[in-house]
């Protein structure tokens, strides 16, 4: 019997990627999450601190710090709240997670590539945009 049926038959439930279940105590577990939620919202008040238009951020580089902060605020997610891991028991969910990533990816790249060759195609010729000047 594998080290997972024997947990679940004694009735000790752990969620996936723990490494030792049963170990840790409820504060342990508040604890994490109140450090997940200060990081959380720490990086969320410096999203809207960089898009406020702070002058230490040169104007360009605004988008690339915002996916930064926002790619920092996924890992915080990820680790914290949704307990993705590197345990031997959390590679299906790695794996789903992987997967949701790839359908959002190409979900929206299409959408972009679609509308951008309406765009290029459904632009009018120049003689219809003048038509008001026409006598």
């Amino acid at each position: 019997m594998s080290e997972y049926e024997t947990e679940t038959e004694l009735g000790d439930d752990s969620a996936p990627g723990d490494q030792e279940p049963g170990t840790h105590s409820v504060s342990e577990g508040v604890r994490n999450y109140l450090i997940g939620v200060a990081l959380a919202a720490g990086l969320t008040a410096g999203s809207f601190w960089v898009a406020s238009g702070t002058s230490l951020i040169y104007v360009p580089g605004v988008p690339m710090a915002l996916a930064a902060l926002a790619i920092a605020q996924m890992g915080v997610h990820l680790a914290f709240f949704l307990h993705i891991t590197t345990g031997p028991d959390n590679a299906n969910n790695a794996l789903a997670l992987a997967f949701g990533v790839l359908i959002v990816g190409i979900v929206i790249a299409g959408s972009l590539w679609i509308m951008y060759h309406l765009n290029i195609n459904m632009i009018a010729p120049s003689s219809m945009m003048d038509v008001h000047t026409q006598p």
